[in-house]
């Protein structure tokens, strides 16, 4: 394998001046630059990237953190999506992007920044990571950059990146309202998910806006999990028959919440309206087709990277970006008998 000894000792020059003219320094002539990379490809010559990383203090390498990642969140795909988004944008910028997770095990072990340096990243992209992990307030202290996906949180090396999920809940009640429905209860998912208080505070808006009751007995916690829903929502359903509509904090819940209907004998929509978040790929071909609020799951990764690179590179003083989200209405929605 060529060295930069090799193509130093063929081109006739120093190796510090092959090694200035490989890393675009413009103090190189124009005419030696070019015979050392005419060179350098007869050679076959490739860069050692560890090597560079240790001399420029740089990795050029950002890492994509994870907690809890494991099989439950294959069927709804968000993790995956979001991933595409990140991993684009990170090459777009010349970025390699390595994946770790955490869970609460892991981090009793070994703390954020001890993470960070064994990876050698510049940089993190945190996702899944409740309100209550103890990873945020070393994120906070921390001088390596991190941008969050979905958790609110700012500082001089922190940026997030979410959609508007109190709007998006909004628009979902405001469709179930506008159809004539007032008995509309919440699968939501847990409280230490920031998207499940924004979401909620979002359906409390809207009942309130319309005059309609808040009952705090119409709110069930179904853990984003559809089997969970699906058991919260039989309980729901037979404790309270009244109720007209179900909005969900994720499509996933929202195919619990069907199934739970179709155990009981509702039919939806004539009987039960439900309404899930996300878009997911499922959403579209489930039985009836589900009305959903959608997020740009892929365009969320591909922004967090962009911010985080962009920080790295002290392009922007910018720390939050804010995506829109909107309402696709399919057959799960009618108005109540």
């Amino acid at each position: 394998m060529a060295t930069i000894k090799d193509i130093a000792k063929m081109a006739g020059v120093s190796v510090t001046t092959v090694s200035r003219a490989l890393n675009g320094y413009s103090d190189v002539n124009p005419k030696t630059r070019d015979r050392i990379k005419k060179v350098a490809e007869q050679l076959n010559y490739s860069p050692n990237a560890l090597a560079r990383s240790l001399v420029m203090s740089k990795s050029h390498t950002i890492g994509l953190l994870v907690s809890e990642l494991n099989r439950s969140g294959a069927k709804d795909m968000f993790t995956y999506e979001v991933m595409c988004g990140i991993n684009d944008a990170a090459s777009d910028e010349n970025y390699d992007l390595i994946l770790f997770s955490t869970n609460p095990v892991k981090q009793e072990q070994k703390s954020y920044s001890q993470l960070c340096r064994e990876r050698q990243v510049e940089g993190v992209i945190m996702q899944g990571i409740k309100t209550d992990d103890p990873y945020l307030d070393e994120v906070i202290e921390s001088n390596i950059p991190c941008v969050l996906v979905d958790v609110e949180l700012e500082g001089d090396n922190v940026g997030y990146v979410s959609t508007d999920n109190v709007f998006g809940a909004q628009m979902a009640m405001r469709h179930l309202i506008n159809l004539g429905h007032e008995n509309i209860a919440m699968m939501n998912g847990h409280n230490q998910a920031r998207v499940s208080q924004r979401r909620l505070e979002g359906y409390v808006k809207a009942l309130e806006e319309a005059g309609l009751p808040v009952y705090d007995h119409y709110v069930a916690e179904g853990d984003y999990l559809e089997p969970k829903a699906e058991t919260e929502a039989v309980k729901l359903l037979t404790d309270h028959p009244e109720i007209t509509a179900i909005f969900c904090a994720s499509d996933l819940m929202a195919l619990g919440v069907l199934r739970a209907a179709e155990r009981l004998g509702r039919k939806v929509p004539e009987e039960l309206s439900v309404v899930g978040y996300d878009d997911i790929m499922l959403a579209q071909y489930a039985h009836p087709p589900l009305t959903t609020v959608a997020q740009d799951k892929y365009q969320i990764g591909y922004e967090s990277a962009r911010l985080l690179t962009a920080m790295l590179q002290q392009k922007t003083k910018k720390r939050k970006v804010i995506l829109d989200n909107q309402l696709i209405v399919r057959g799960s929605t009618a108005p109540p008998k």
